[in-house]
């Protein structure tokens, strides 16, 4: 969709201007209302003058004399008036008489009501100038948004932004993993295509739609592409918007926003985090502020739309549980889409979908990669491409192979390569078993996702090495064996540690909180404990927002479940020191075999775990070589079977720290 914007001049030109013609009346037209000044003489100046018979005008007052001169004038053309002190003089009357000046009474009188209108018409004038310059601009950009609002300088406008189709207009095509979604949303196209077909039959549409989901998942998108295929105007604003410091702005805002929508009918009004201004209202004694108000004003104009108006309401938010019932129920927002995170499916449909614009050599195979980003948004997948295509180029490349996929989805989850980032000798080969450990234990139990890769090359991210593992189908469900592995799995960097060099390190920090969560969320929420059995103790907030957590339950229930959930996560970490002493030759083998070569494929991993053991640890932990691998051909026969029965890796992302 393109966006019709006016082209604006910068408000300070405007202000530059006013302030030239204030500047310009108090330099050019203030002075012609300044015609007089006084200027004081000494009475003997006084005197002369009256002898000389130069007095033009005089007034004579109890302490001093005012008195002009014939011609007398300023350069300028102003008038001036003397004033001098008042002597005792019996003769002055006379002798003013006589030299011919007339006598009045008004001379101190004009110059103060002069002087006092200057100073009047310096403040009054340039005040409505402002004034007017005001009233004219808000007009001035009211008429631009169509509106017939006067409130100064447009407050109480709808901002909403109009979109109208272009020929790179986003549709349906364009989106991609959310079949279920576009199903829904592509009859709100149908209608506003043909009312008719609905209203014959008696069916109303929904007068609104919500788009729920988590971040990055296309909600904005599918609504552009909802007015992309009905070819009809598209308004645009987010909640925040609506908010404004003064009481009632927001409100007006909604008024005016739905005056425009129904000029411009059929259309689509599309309210972005509409929880801004959506949330519950509260049993406070003091409710009648600004977010309420607006509120209000909107569950009032969608409940007063007509049936077929053909104004259509999509909205979106990531909080759906905060929203007030008011708003949720029918006859306002009748119908509510989920836009979830896509399924594997569906992340290779966005993985093509974005790659049409980028140059993809043949070797590129989107199940793989898609199978590598689990749990990935629709944004997420159009950066893992981007930063593709920026390798790419890095690497003087033309086309996008897959390893520069492969490498964007570590730079996404995991950050960049840390080039300038030195491990010591020692730090380096504790990494190294570290990440064998958790490659291992993975690979040494049964319903565990299989390794593709391990590395101890550090990222931006603050891992020092990360064993990436993913399942090869798409899983919805996890049974109780799949969620032990995993915290035994997690384990097993510290337990490789601990086996080894009889110590623990900071490493497994991030591994100890993914453990501890897991096996927390094992027995307050999926009902896998037999003393609490299916009884929910911890409740989830903020579900498309990392899922929050609070536990619902007495402090002694709570006492018991950190009780539970030490010994589930201390019975895997026991269950991880096990086997990899038990598989103490091959963890030594790989570790070194990593420590040389930084990065090793799940096929390498595999391919070394399957060989026979070079040496074994006896009772006392001495090692002890193991017999050379039989030739005669019913051995080999069973080694060849044995390695064609070994899991083959597949991808994904098992551990980071």
């Amino acid at each position: 969709m393109k966006e019709v914007k006016n082209p604006r001049r910068p408000m300070i030109l405007y202000y530059l201007i006013i302030l030239l013609v204030i500047v310009l009346f108090n330099w050019l037209v203030m002075p012609s209302f300044q015609q007089s000044k006084v200027q004081s003489v000494n009475y003997s100046t006084f005197m002369k003058y009256t002898q000389e018979k130069k007095i033009s005008t005089v007034q004579v007052r109890t302490n001093d004399i005012l008195f002009t001169l014939k011609g007398g004038s300023s350069d300028n053309g102003e008038k001036i008036v003397y004033k001098t002190g008042r002597m005792p003089d019996e003769g002055l009357t006379d002798r003013l008489y006589a030299s011919g000046a007339q006598f009045k009474s008004d001379l101190q009188q004009t110059s103060t009501g002069t002087s006092l209108l200057v100073n009047i018409l310096s403040f009054v004038i340039p005040l409505l100038l402002f004034i007017w310059f005001g009233r004219w601009l808000s007009k001035r950009m009211m008429d631009k948004a169509g509106g017939t609002n006067s409130m100064m300088f447009g407050m109480g406008k709808s901002n909403a932004k109009l979109y109208v189709q272009s020929t790179e207009g986003i549709h349906f095509a364009d989106v991609a993993g959310e079949d279920e979604a576009k199903e829904n949303l592509e009859e709100i196209v149908q209608y506003l295509h043909d009312p008719k077909k609905y209203t014959s039959i008696g069916a109303t549409m929904p007068k609104g739609v919500l788009l729920v989901g988590p971040p990055g998942t296309g909600k904005t998108m599918l609504a552009k592409a909802v007015a992309g295929e009905a070819n009809v105007p598209f308004f645009s604003i987010s909640g925040s918007e609506f908010v404004e410091m003064f009481v009632g702005m927001g409100a007006s805002k909604v008024r005016d926003l739905f005056k425009q929508a129904k000029e411009k009918a059929p259309c689509i009004v599309f309210i972005d985090e509409i929880d801004a201004i959506g949330k519950k209202r509260d049993n406070t004694m003091s409710t009648n502020d600004e977010r309420e108000q607006t509120l209000n004003q909107l569950l009032t104009e969608m409940d007063g739309f007509d049936n077929n108006n053909g104004v259509m309401i999509l909205a979106a938010t990531n909080r759906p549980e905060i929203l007030d019932p008011a708003l949720l129920r029918p006859g306002r927002f009748d119908r509510r889409v989920p836009v979830e995170l896509p399924d594997l499916k569906g992340r290779e449909e966005i993985l093509k979908v974005h790659a049409r614009k980028v140059n993809m050599g043949n070797d590129v195979n989107f199940n793989t990669i898609a199978r590598m980003a689990s749990g990935a948004s629709g944004a997420e997948l159009a950066n893992i491409v981007n930063e593709a295509a920026l390798r790419a180029v890095r690497m003087g490349r033309k086309v996008v192979r897959e390893e520069d996929m492969e490498e964007s989805i570590e730079v996404v989850i995991a950050g960049y390569q840390r080039k300038n980032a030195i491990l010591s000798a020692e730090e380096k080969k504790i990494v190294a078993y570290h990440e064998i450990g958790h490659a291992m234990v993975a690979a040494l139990q049964n319903h565990s996702e299989p390794v593709q890769k391990i590395t101890i090359v550090p990222r931006t991210s603050g891992a020092l090495g990360y064993t990436m593992q993913v399942d090869e189908g798409q899983k919805n469900l996890l049974t109780k064996e799949e969620l032990l592995n995993r915290i035994a799995t997690l384990t097993g960097g510290r337990a490789a540690e601990e086996t080894v060099f009889d110590s623990v390190t900071t490493g497994a920090s991030n591994d100890i909180e993914q453990a501890t969560k897991v096996a927390r969320a094992m027995i307050t929420r999926y009902g896998m404990s037999d003393e609490f059995d299916m009884v929910a103790m911890e409740q989830q907030t903020n579900q498309y927002l990392g899922g929050d957590t609070s536990l619902t339950c007495s402090p002694q229930t709570q006492k018991d479940i950190d009780t539970k959930v030490v010994a589930l996560v201390r019975e895997q970490h026991e269950k991880a020191i096990r086997l990899l002493k038990e598989n103490r030759s091959k963890l030594d083998e790989l570790a070194q075999y990593l420590y040389e070569k930084e990065t090793i494929t799940g096929e390498q991993f595999m391919e070394i775990l399957n060989q026979p053991p070079k040496y074994r640890l006896d009772t006392n932990g001495a090692q002890v070589d193991e017999p050379q691998q039989p030739e005669t051909e019913t051995a080999q026969a069973e080694v060849q079977e044995s390695e064609a029965q070994a899991p083959a890796a597949a991808s994904g992302i098992a551990d980071r720290r």
